[in-house]
């Protein structure tokens, strides 16, 4: 299997590197242009049409068939989106940036890139990204420009790790919760509601008349706040990779899309809990456990809707309907389990995932270890709901499920 990220660095560029990266913005939007006038759908058709319509640009000619790959790749999102049913408007590239497979070189310490006519620009490469590249077996496929950063994609052949347990992870707007019956690691994500909200404050108190200044503004908290969270969430998504590698674990994740609909104008929710509730970055916690899994050689199972309703409201040891009231600690009232929602939920997708996992599994492998088990009323995949967590960083949250209920441990 083959694994795919980029690593990224900031650098300084020259002027003739700001030029390069202009015509190229200029190039695909000229293809974007005529793709859209021409009513094109396919990259070969769009090469044909617009190719030799860019010889007025004095670019080396791969950077050309760049700029048609990446102008198909933008009519390609947009007409995804037409059949979606969402407004989308004439797609238009505003920064300026620099996308090609063709050309460049590592040469030691620096990345070269040929500028035409025989020119080259070296960018210097920093030390976590000549380590990354240091590794024999990555294969370096293509870079990005923009006007401050650097971005280089590589890839390896990864083998898939055998597993034999599942866990789940539960994403929440103040915690992400991991594990399955036998153990549970709990992120404690409060500290990124506060970055937002403080954020939103700061922007909020700008009284500049000019419109101009104040977006400038407002896009240097924006990506202040953007790069805090991402780090916060780098943490923990980190951590449970390691944790699913460690315990030999495959990787559940729920199927929440369309929740922004539930934190809409006009369905009796205040502007402040549905301000909150938008700034939910679940999407990047999905996708940074999945490109870390994938890059580490660890499955992922991804439930479906149908599978993923009820994951906190159902007993996990008799399947009765648990009831949901205010408090976040739920009470069964056939068995007498009691655990917090988050617990339940994680618990319920590992033996949901267990069930996809098992019936994925060909017949041979299930018979050498001992066949599937299905999870089914009275039938648990588990015999223990919670036997304790562990917690190796701050922020994590051990918690033990006794006979009166769970108690917390910092």
């Amino acid at each position: 299997m083959q694994a795919i990220k980029s690593v990224k660095q900031n650098y300084q560029p020259s002027a003739e590197v700001l030029n390069l990266l202009e015509q190229f913005r200029l190039m695909v939007n000229n293809c974007i242009r005529i793709g859209l006038e021409e009513h094109i759908t396919s990259l070969k058709s769009l090469s044909l049409k617009t190719y030799h319509k860019l010889e007025d640009y004095d670019v080396p000619s791969y950077y050309k068939l760049c700029a048609i790959s990446r102008a198909s790749g933008i009519l390609a999102s947009r007409r995804k989106s037409l059949r979606r049913g969402v407004a989308t408007k004439s797609p238009y590239t505003v920064k300026q940036q620099l996308t090609s497979c063709y050309g460049f070189k590592i040469d030691g310490d620096a990345l070269r890139i040929p500028l035409g006519h025989g020119k080259f620009f070296g960018i210097p490469l920093n030390k976590h990204t000549q380590e990354v590249l240091s590794d024999p077996a990555l294969r370096v496929h293509s870079f990005t420009l923009t006007a401050s950063q650097m971005s280089i994609c590589v890839s390896k052949e990864v083998q898939m790790m055998e597993c034999n347990k599942t866990a789940g992870v539960d994403r929440n707007l103040r915690n992400i919760t991991y594990g399955n019956g036998k153990c549970i690691q709990q992120y404690n994500l409060s500290k990124a509601v506060k970055i937002a909200k403080r954020t939103k404050k700061i922007v909020a108190s700008f009284r500049r008349n000019d419109l101009r200044i104040r977006k400038r503004i407002a896009s240097k908290y924006g990506r202040r706040r953007k790069n805090r969270i991402k780090y916060l969430l780098h943490r923990a998504t980190k951590s449970i990779v390691e944790s699913a590698v460690e315990n030999g674990e495959a990787i559940v994740l729920e199927d929440i899309r369309g929740i922004r609909k539930l934190y809409r104008k006009g369905n009796g929710q205040g502007c402040k809990y549905r301000s909150a509730m938008n700034s939910w970055s679940f999407g990047e916690v999905q996708r940074q456990i999945e490109y870390k899994a994938k890059w580490s050689g660890v499955p992922i199972i991804r439930l479906t809707k149908g599978e993923t309703m009820g994951t906190s409201t159902a007993c996990p040891i008799c399947g009765e309907r648990l009831p949901n009231g205010r408090n976040r600690m739920l009470l069964c009232p056939s068995c007498g389990m009691r655990a917090d929602r988050d617990v339940v939920a994680v618990i319920n997708l590992s033996q949901r995932g267990r069930l996809r996992f098992d019936r994925s599994l060909p017949t041979a492998v299930k018979e050498a270890k001992g066949g599937a088990t299905e999870v089914v009323m009275g039938n648990p995949l588990t015999t223990e709901v919670i036997l304790g967590a562990d917690a190796p960083k701050s922020g994590l949250h051990r918690r033990r499920l006794d006979g009166t209920g769970v108690s917390e441990i910092f």
